[in-house]
């Protein structure tokens, strides 16, 4: 599962939609709808906020609205709690990582979306502040092997 903490501006044809995949997913597991992918690391930010569905609904809300602005057709109504959703901090060098890893997947599949992914620019749901990669990312020691 990656649910992106880079905006989905950033994210080629393919990532966008397994963002909404994986995001609905995240979605489902949040709400007790499914046993696979409990303990899943990346759903522990949301689990950490006040509200998790709404906070997801807002996430998803904006992944939809990415895809809206590219004429393509999420079914919304799938969207459990669409927010609002106070903003959930992401560090620095969290995104980073994450611009790093999307960067090597376009240059496989989508080299033309490159030079959009530049800067590390956060998903609006989050606040950026100092720090390294978050604790709940696998980061991988170079052999394919992750942590």
């Amino acid at each position: 599962m990656r649910i992106w903490s880079l905006h989905p501006a950033l994210l080629d044809r393919q990532g966008l939609t397994a963002c909404w995949r994986e995001g609905l997913l995240a979605q489902a597991v949040l709400a007790g709808r499914t046993k696979g992918y409990l303990r899943h690391p990346q759903l522990e930010r949301f689990r950490a906020q006040p509200d998790p569905l709404a906070s997801i609904g807002a996430y998803l809300a904006r992944v939809a609205d990415e895809a809206d602005a590219r004429g393509y057709t999420y079914d919304r109504t799938r969207i459990d709690r669409p927010g609002p959703a106070p903003l959930m901090a992401v560090t620095d060098g969290q995104l980073e990582h994450e611009l790093q890893h999307l960067r090597a997947k376009l240059a496989g599949r989508s080299p033309d979306r490159l030079p959009l992914a530049v800067r590390a620019l956060p998903h609006p749901c989050f606040v950026v502040e100092a720090g390294g990669i978050e604790g709940w990312e696998r980061v991988s020691d170079g052999t394919g092997a992750t942590s």
